[in-house]
């Protein structure tokens, strides 16, 4: 059964692709280190199959991408070489960075690209038209460009000019596999989970999980909460939680949810134990409480081993898992067990399991299991958002033009499509 978000938007494969100027649109923004290295290649590797695609079915290839937040293009730190690099390492093709996506040297490249070489348009935010969604920006980007493909979920839910303007010009416009899959698992977590349906809730605030709560809550079966929003539904049962970090101003929100949760019989999951130190910084003193109830002068910084086992043993009656957020600051080793636990317990289940992109897609890589889920978004903040029932402009923009739109195609140059 098709995602009802996807109805009245074209994929890649609904496209002639041999000899037309495509522009991907992916989202290549990886993370890397002072030493312009990438430290982490998750988000080009799943770009990987839309692109493959499009090298096998001739298409003259031009990607592009944004990285970070430049405040110019002076700000070379931010540029895409590196990318170009691991490109070219990865699909054996000479990757072409093109530094001025207005000039004319892309359509002069394109005229004479051979199936061994692909554009890469530097990064696009270098311009400051795409950040302002600006019409002559894109207008540039469709001069060289016969059939638009967002691939780019991770950077839907903002209305830049690649996002938004450049494909509401285009005719022929459509996402990539990697998109098509994100909506297709997220619909399924938002619009009809197989039940018991649990969702597995951590990271810093419940602030930022306010409007998925309220979404899901309907539809879970159990919200198992962990990492330091777990402290604020404790502060809300009126139990000790030393020093951790606690949102005052949400307490009444944590408790209002227990009762409204308990009314419905939804059980909610909190933790009985917890691993403790002194300071965030202070590795040496770290020890598991004996109950719920945290001393004085010590911070919560991971669940402890009573939790992991109650939280594992409530995830194996599963049939869909949802997980966003992880248990503690895993990023630091001695704090890292609960949320690898976690991450274990969910692969082995039976049920579907959707990662939810940002701290908990680098943990499920981090706990060497990413393999074993069944999908794990790219999309941090996008995933939420769309999660939330909002509307991402990214895909909306690729629906089928209406009649008053004022598409123009083919473009100058193009070879035009039958």
């Amino acid at each position: 059964m098709q995602s009802k978000t996807l109805e009245g938007i074209k994929s890649i494969e609904n496209f002639q692709l041999e000899d037309k100027r495509l522009f991907l649109r992916l989202d290549l923004n990886v993370p890397m280190d002072e030493n312009g290295r990438i430290t982490d290649d998750t988000r080009i590797q799943a770009a990987l199959p839309t692109i493959k695609y499009a090298i096998d079915k001739g298409a003259k290839i031009i990607l592009a991408s944004h990285l970070g937040r430049p405040k110019s293009s002076k700000d070379r730190k931010f540029s895409l070489e590196p990318v170009a690099a691991a490109l070219n390492e990865i699909l054996k093709k000479e990757i072409i960075l093109v530094e001025e996506p207005r000039s004319e040297a892309t359509k002069a490249l394109l005229a004479g690209l051979k199936p061994s070489q692909i554009i890469l348009l530097e990064n696009l935010r270098f311009d400051p038209g795409e950040e302002k969604n600006d019409r002559e920006f894109a207008q540039a980007l469709a001069s060289f460009s016969d059939i638009y493909i967002n691939d780019a979920f991770g950077a839907s839910h903002r209305a830049h000019a690649s996002i938004v303007a450049l494909p509401e010009l285009m005719e022929k416009r459509g996402l990539g596999f990697l998109m098509k899959k994100e909506i297709e698992m997220l619909d399924r977590i938002r619009l009809n989970p197989e039940p018991p349906f649990i969702t597995v809730l951590g990271g810093a605030k419940v602030s930022d999980k306010i409007e998925v709560i309220e979404v899901l809550l309907d539809k879970v079966n159990t919200l198992i909460i962990g990492g330091a929003m777990a402290y604020t539904f404790l502060a809300a049962q009126n139990k000790s939680v030393g020093k951790s970090r606690v949102e005052k101003d949400k307490i009444r929100f944590a408790s209002d949810l227990l009762d409204r949760a308990a009314a419905r019989n939804k059980k909610i999951l909190l933790p009985v134990d917890h691993k403790i130190t002194r300071d965030i910084k202070d590795t040496a003193s770290v020890k598991v409480t004996e109950g719920v109830n945290i001393p004085d002068d010590w911070m919560g910084v991971d669940i402890g081993p009573q939790t992991t086992k109650l939280y594992a043993a409530e995830l194996q009656r599963a049939r869909t898992i949802f997980w966003n957020g992880p248990m503690g600051v895993f990023e630091t080793p001695e704090f890292s067990e609960g949320t690898f636990a976690i991450a274990r317990a969910i692969t082995e289940t039976s049920a579907l399991s959707v990662v939810g992109g940002g701290d908990s897609a680098a943990a499920a890589h981090a706990s060497g299991l990413a393999d074993k889920f069944t999908h794990i978004s790219t999309g941090g903040g996008a995933s939420l958002e769309f999660l939330q029932g909002d509307k991402l402009p990214g895909v909306e923009a690729l629906r089928a033009p209406k009649r008053s739109e004022n598409v123009v195609t083919p473009f100058e140059g193009g070879t035009g499509e039958g």
